[in-house]
């Protein structure tokens, strides 16, 4: 099993502590923020930052859904960082200033990828995807805290 990594950022035209803020509030704030890709969302304990525990389903692609209970911590200021339970994904959010006014929100997610030939296309398809689906979860936080 190959570990597979998918990574995307933006920079956000608000200060940093103000990303981070609406990024660590999942009472009302992330579920607010989420594409049509996450559903069944529901804050299970918690809902700001570390000790959260919330939970979804992702939709990757038509096939594919990942049944997603996280652990929140945050091992670090700026830093967000999201333990599935149910699998070995792990997804970091940092954010950080970038000049007047203005942060850069970085999201970060690993996993143990599948062996083989669906490994290879995993590997292949899968960083791709989910960048796509993290870049739509960033114009969403940028539009939601540049208000």
């Amino acid at each position: 099993m190959a570990q597979v990594e998918a990574t995307t950022e933006r920079i956000i035209a608000a200060d940093a502590e103000a990303v981070f803020d609406a990024l660590a509030d999942y009472k009302d704030v992330r579920g607010k923020v989420l594409p049509g890709h996450f559903s069944e969302y529901e804050v299970r304990e918690g809902g700001d930052g570390e000790g959260t525990l919330v939970h979804w389903k992702l939709q990757a692609t038509s096939k594919r859904v990942r049944d997603c209970l996280l652990e929140v911590s945050e091992p670090s200021d700026g830093q967000l960082v999201e333990k599935d339970r149910n699998s070995s994904m792990v997804t970091t959010w940092t954010v950080t200033p970038a000049g007047e006014g203005r942060s850069k929100a970085v999201v970060s997610t690993v996993w143990n990828g599948a062996g083989g030939i669906g490994g290879f296309f995993e590997r292949t398809f899968a960083p791709k995807g989910l960048g796509r689906i993290y870049d739509e979860l960033l114009a969403n936080l940028a539009a939601e805290v540049e208000k």
